[in-house]
């Protein structure tokens, strides 16, 4: 992650260009100075050119170092890198929830007939799923031995009379022929004909669809046995499971849109009816309900259209809160330190803020901490600053990837272009000249020593020449740190911005020394490695055999 964050870092426009915060001249309060706007490590007490790119140096952001937490940029970065920024307000939050879930019929009109007494099917009248029914109409005939006993009891105490049996004997017989499926009609008609009969009929407690038979004529069944199950398919129910996270955002009443396959180019509507209090902790999910009609208008082809038992759905809650502290989404980073978004405190500086959010909308966050009313934040441009931030974290020596930092980065390898010294006082130019040109063929010598041995894959041969390298190097402070590494990686890492600062800072002199400057565009620490050589071929110290011509001579 922080090689990915330096690598945005350093790919944004010429660099990601900060304050000189760190400077014992900044921080006691000296005049502004000046950086090239592409090689921000290069600058003057005045107006002057850059010795890289030769672009005048341009005025920097003075004044005292940047507080912990806090990445200060040009004017001109901010434009060039684009970074927008969006007012923190009280707006109502707005979501849409997709959630899947199945149309099924209404249970509370779901019917299972299973059988009240051991017998035989006579004879079945469904005989086929999906077959309508009324309400009361026959299902099929079961012959009952144990029916034919009590109708013969009840009608015994009928013919005697109400002094032979107790009226609560004779009620207690009526009784039990309803328990074992009669109806008052069927009752009705066995008190008229004062026959038993051994055959009686299955109804329908309600009207519906058939959708399970588990019967077939001449079958003998036992007490309990599933015969029939009906449906009443007039209302449906869309049954759909919420998420523990999106548990606070639906209520009954909001209005839910539903599609199906089973229906193309439909979208039926309906509110929640109902969300279960249960939560499943398998799942983490609890279930909500929606009740539909059925059949139900079909807008695009006039007809009405029946929706399937069972079948899958897809729906979308349109959801809404009332006002809250809101942010935009894209102004909210996390990186696994918590919700992170930077603030616009003016002046360039953009202040990171430790957030606690609430609930997420479709283009903004609830803000319970971290930001204020009015205060504007970053909404584009936002990884950028986090990138800067998180390296000015590292350079002063924070964990990779902890908290927001809280310390400003150094400046990248600076060189200060000064003014020359008055006539009185500066030595003789031949002997300012040859001093200089001594000091930078040393430091061009060790330079190709050790991209030398890098590009030949030769780690022992880098070690061998590190002292002397690192005796050179020691002469130009403002350079990166070069360290020797446990191995030809950890070494090629260290080297590539070493080398890359050495390559600039004599790219000025190359003629009079005799030197090639090579960049590589696509090095692993910089992007864009450069280092120097005598002559041609390129010999890439950054990737060696790997990638030994990755490499084209600059201008």
């Amino acid at each position: 992650m922080n090689s990915l964050l330096r690598v945005l870092s350093l790919l944004a426009v010429g660099a990601l260009l900060v304050a000189p915060a760190g400077t014992a001249a900044a921080a006691a309060g000296a005049p502004a100075a000046y950086q090239c706007p592409m090689h921000p490590w290069i600058k003057s007490d005045k107006p002057a050119n850059c010795t890289i790119c030769g672009m005048k140096l341009v005025l920097a952001v003075a004044g005292k170092a940047n507080a912990p937490g806090t990445v200060t940029f040009m004017p001109s970065m901010i434009t060039t890198i684009g970074l927008e920024t969006s007012r923190v307000t009280r707006q109502a939050l707005s979501r849409t929830l997709r959630v899947n879930g199945r149309i099924d019929d209404d249970d509370t009109r779901h019917r299972i007939i299973s059988a009240r007494v051991p017998g035989r099917i006579e004879r079945l009248d469904i005989t086929y799923l999906g077959q309508k029914v009324e309400a009361g109409a026959p299902l099929a005939t079961i012959y009952s031995p144990e029916i034919l006993s009590a109708q013969r009891v009840y009608l015994e105490r009928l013919r005697a009379g109400e002094g032979a049996f107790p009226v609560a004997e004779r009620a207690a017989a009526r009784e039990r022929l309803l328990e074992l499926g009669l109806t008052e009609a069927d009752l009705v008609a066995v008190e008229k004909s004062l026959k038993p009969s051994a055959v009686v009929p299955i109804r329908a407690p309600v009207g519906g669809t058939v959708v399970s038979k588990s019967v077939y004529e001449g079958q003998y069944v036992q007490t309990s046995d599933r015969l029939f199950e009906i449906a009443d398919f007039s209302s449906m129910w869309f049954v759909f499971e919420i998420y523990e996270q999106d548990i606070p955002w639906v209520r009954v009443g909001q209005t839910v849109e539903i599609t199906t396959r089973a229906v193309p180019g439909e979208i039926i509507t309906g509110p929640v009816a109902f969300i279960d209090p249960n939560f499943d902790e398998t799942t983490r999910t609890t279930r909500a309900r929606v009740v539909i009609n059925n059949p139900h208008p079909a807008s695009l082809t006039g007809q009405d259209h029946v929706l399937p038992h069972r079948v899958p759905a897809q729906g979308r809650v349109l959801l809404e809160s009332p006002a809250v502290l809101a942010a935009p989404r894209s102004a909210i980073l996390d990186a696994g330190r918590g919700p992170v978004a930077y603030v616009d405190v003016g002046n360039g500086n953009f202040e990171a803020r430790q957030l606690r959010v609430g609930r997420r909308g479709d283009a903004l966050v609830e803000i319970l901490e971290g930001l204020h009313e009015g205060e504007n934040v970053v909404t584009t441009g936002a990884l950028l600053v986090d990138a800067q931030a998180q390296l000015q974290s590292e350079a002063a020596g924070h964990v990779p990837g902890g908290p927001v930092p809280v310390a400003p980065a150094a400046s990248p390898t600076e060189v200060t272009v000064r003014d020359p010294l008055p006539a009185a006082e500066a030595p003789s130019a031949t002997a300012s000249r040859d001093a200089d040109d001594s000091d930078l063929a040393a430091l061009a010598r060790v330079a190709i020593e050790g991209a030398n041995a890098l590009a030949a894959d030769d780690y022992a041969a880098y070690r061998k020449s590190f002292p002397a390298l690192a005796q050179v190097a020691a002469n130009y402070p403002a350079l990166p740190k070069l360290v020797a590494g446990d191995n030809l990686r950890s070494a090629r890492l260290s080297f590539e911005s070493w080398s890359t600062a050495v390559a600039d800072l004599l790219k000025p002199h190359r003629e009079h020394l005799g030197l090639k400057i090579f960049q590589c565009p696509m090095t692993p620490v910089l992007g864009k490695g450069r280092w120097v050589q005598r002559s041609q071929p390129a010999r890439n110290p950054f990737f060696g055999s790997s990638m030994a011509d990755c490499g084209t001579e600059l201008p």
